[in-house]
Formats: structure tokens, sequence, C-alpha cells
């Protein structure tokens, strides 16, 4: 995907058992849903800038799911498709488009729709009778399977883009497997949207699937250009430096001299909190602010990559003339790489297990731990809400416009409250001054390594 700039896939056949959302790495989210490790499966892979944009998620079944995303205010559906076999019987056939038919209904007419399915159909060469729908670069014959893509492209008001582009066989033919060359796969989207398609092609010399080939199409947005506030990158003093013996020396000198010298601590306390935290800055270190995140691909080193590499050079090398040498270099390159991909994996693990024995590997745990759960949640933050109408609401104008609305009307409501209490005596006394031995104790028993408070001072310097 990096590599062919594409930022959302599509993905069928998958055979992932469970519902989940996973970060993979090199910057990509996977939203998946199956109910069988053997057959069938959808998914959609999100380049990670667009995540936060994931509004709700859709897993209708192992062959139907859907993410509604939301793009400079534009809405946009994607849909990914997996069409029974030939083989299969007609009431599955039936119930596949009839789920996909539920989730085109339920997304409003107003909002982008873009649909990636592998149909197991063919939609054949030329147009006549369905000028309306498709174009007239299809491939070879239509069969059953592909009229029902016509029929529901109709229904639906919809268009098969591959169709709508003039290229080179090659680069129309989806599926490969020995002497067969068809095109099942196919990308679909709202017949009001095509002057938004720019391009639809197959791109070849891929090794993903030994006989699907990719199929990419480039859609532009027309979106207004809308002003977001910028996140603020909170930097941090590193005062867990503090727990080296070194560097709280280097700090307590630091600090006694920027006091000028002085043991006890000056009454002012804005002064004395400013010092302290200025100190903490040059003596410590600030850190970037950036997220840390958690890589999937840790145990991606370089010969992994270069086998990958070789692999995917003799997929093409195959693809271009398919010979019997050609097809049993491509096999052994990919047995090789899953053989290296194995053993990496194998090697990284061992080198995690032995971390984590340590102190320090404890607090990996927990971080990998926190940052898998915020992995699998599908919605990461919710940046817009529906007004009374049921109508969503992307500028940060109206959404706060909305908040305004719901907390005057929830506050300025008739409820039953508890009687208060009244006729309360106040009770004066002497508090007597704090000790120093009470500081101490109270320091004692305050934990290491939390959270600062508003000052930004943590425990750890007063210790």
């Amino acid at each position: 995907m990096e590599r062919r700039k594409v930022d959302i896939l599509c993905v069928q056949e998958t055979r992932w058992k469970g519902s989940k959302a996973l970060s993979i790495g090199a910057g990509f989210k996977l939203f998946y849903y199956g109910v069988d490790s053997k057959r069938n499966g959808v998914g959609v892979v999100l380049k990670e800038e667009f995540v936060r944009n994931v509004l709700e998620v859709k897993r209708v079944s192992d062959r139907v799911m859907s993410l509604k995303l939301e793009i400079e205010g534009v809405m946009l559906n994607d849909v990914s498709g997996y069409a029974p076999q030939v083989g299969c019987e007609l009431e599955e056939k039936e119930r596949f488009w009839s789920e996909l038919d539920e989730v085109m209904e339920s997304i409003p007419t107003g909002e982008k729709v873009a649909i990636g399915m592998d149909s197991n159909g063919h939609v054949g060469e030329g147009n006549t009778g369905d000028e309306e729908v498709m174009g007239k670069f299809g491939v070879k014959e239509r069969n059953l399977e592909g009229q029902m893509v016509v029929d529901f492209a109709k229904r639906m008001d919809m268009a098969v883009d591959n169709t709508y582009f003039q290229k080179r066989e090659e680069h129309r033919v989806t599926y490969k497997s020995g002497g067969r060359r068809t095109q099942v796969d196919y990308i679909l989207c709202r017949r009001g949207n095509l002057k938004e398609i720019s391009d639809c092609k197959v791109v070849v010399g891929e090794s993903v699937a030994r006989q699907h080939r990719m199929v990419v199409c480039r859609m532009t947005l027309l979106v207004c250009k809308t002003k977001r506030s910028k996140i603020e990158i909170e930097k941090k003093t590193k005062w867990w430096k503090l727990k080296k013996e070194e560097c709280c020396e280097e700090f307590r000198q630091t600090l006694r001299q920027a006091l000028g010298g002085q043991v006890m601590l000056p009454d002012d306390w804005e002064t004395t909190a400013e010092v302290i935290r200025e100190t903490g800055r040059k003596e410590l270190g600030v850190s970037s602010g950036r997220k840390k995140e958690d890589k999937e691909t840790w145990w991606w080193n370089e010969e992994v990559q270069d086998s990958i590499q070789r692999k995917r050079l003799a997929k093409k090398k195959w693809d271009m003339d398919r010979t019997e040498e050609n097809r049993q270099e491509y096999k052994e390159l990919q047995r090789r790489v899953k053989r290296e991909v194995s053993k990496a994996k194998q090697k990284a693990y061992d080198e995690l297990y032995t971390r984590l024995d340590t102190r320090e590997g404890e607090k990996d745990l927990y971080r990998l731990a926190r940052q898998r759960d915020r992995d699998g949640k599908d919605v990461q933050q919710v940046r817009v809400i529906k007004d009374r109408d049921g109508r969503v609401l992307t500028s940060e104008e109206s959404v706060q416009r909305r908040w305004k609305e719901y907390f005057e009307e929830l506050m300025n409501e008739e409820n039953e409250r508890e009687k208060r209490v009244e006729g309360v005596n106040s009770v004066e006394q002497k508090v007597d001054k704090i000790r120093k031995d009470e500081v101490r104790k109270a320091l004692k028993r305050m934990k290491s390594g939390k959270a600062v408070g508003p000052d930004d001072i943590p425990v750890e310097v007063w210790k």
C-alpha cells in the first residue's frame, strides 16, 4: 500500500476468524470480520492518517462489512464485499446481495460510496443496454454472477469503475489461474460521483495473492476545506531520569546553584516552582511529545525485506513469462520468505520475553497492553455528532453549537433535588503548623513514577 500510494484497501477471502481492529505496522490499520478460519472473511485496511476519521464500522457478515469516514466534511462509506463462488447455492448468493442492498439502503443519498468487491462474476466486454452502469472495457463474456453485479448497480444507481477506462487486457484481467484470464474483482461508486474517478486499473507485479491481482482506483474527493484547530504536542520533562543516581546528583547540585546556594527553599512558591521546572528541563531534557507507537513489524529486518523484494520480482517475471522454470523459482522464493519471516519473528519474540523479565520490561508490557487496547477499538475519537434531525454535523462550529444546545436543555430542566442540610454549625479550632517529620512521613508513603499535577513537578523532586 505504501509503495502504490493506496490509502484504503478492501480485502476478501481473508480467512481471519474474529471481529477486530489492529495496527499492522508501517502506518496502517486493519478492520476485519470472519467466522471461519477456513473460508470467507472480509476486511478494510486504512492508512493511519485516516483512522481518526472513522465514525462507524458495520460488520454485517463474513462476506460484507463497511466503514464510514468523515474527510474534510465529506462522508465516505467504504464497503468490502466477497460474493459466493459460481458453484455455491443460489440461496447463499441471494443472501449476499440482500446484505449488500441493506448496507446501501442504510447510507444517506448525500454520502459517497466506494465498494471494493470480489464478485466471482464476469460483467463481460461491451455495455449494450447497460450504458448507465458500466463502460465497454470488461473482459470476455458475461455470466450469471456478472449479471447479478450489473443488476445490483442498476438497483442502487451505482457504476462499475473498472469498465470505464480503456486499458490493455493485462491491466483489466484481475484473476489468472493456469490458462484462465478473467475479470472478477470490481470497484463501484455512485453514478453521480463518476466524475471524481480519474483512473481504475489492475496493478501487475505485486505478489500479495497468487491468483488475484490488485485493482487500484484513484478517487478525488471534492471537499470544502475546513479550518481545524491544531493538536498541540505536549512536551514533557524527563523526570524519570531521577531514578539514576548520577542524574539525581547533577540535578540536586544545579538546583542548589540556581537557588543561590541555599539549602532551604525560598518562601515564594511561584519562584521556587519555576526554578525547579527550568532546572529539570535543562538537566534532564524534554521529550519530543510524539506518540510512542507499538510497531507490529518490529521483527521486519533487512533479510526479510530483501527476500520479499526478490519474491515480488520473481512474481513479476512469472507473470510476464509463464514458464515452468519461472514458476518453480517463484514457489521456492515463497517458501524461503515464509521460513525467514518465521525465524525473524521467533528471534524477536525471544528478545522481547528476555526484556519483559526485567523491571523496565514490566513497564513495556503494560505499555504494549494499553497500545493494543487502543488499536483494537474501531472508533478512536468521537469528532462529529448528529443534530436534532439525525443529520451528521462535521464542522467544529456546528458541533460546539449542538453541544451548547444540549447542555442548556439538560441543565435548565426542573428535576427533584435533594434537600439541602441547613443549620449546620461551623467548627473553629486552632490548627498546628505542619512539622518536618510529618512531611518526611508523607513523602515516604508517596509512590514514585506517578503522573505530575498542575505544577508539573513530580514527587521524586521532593524526595
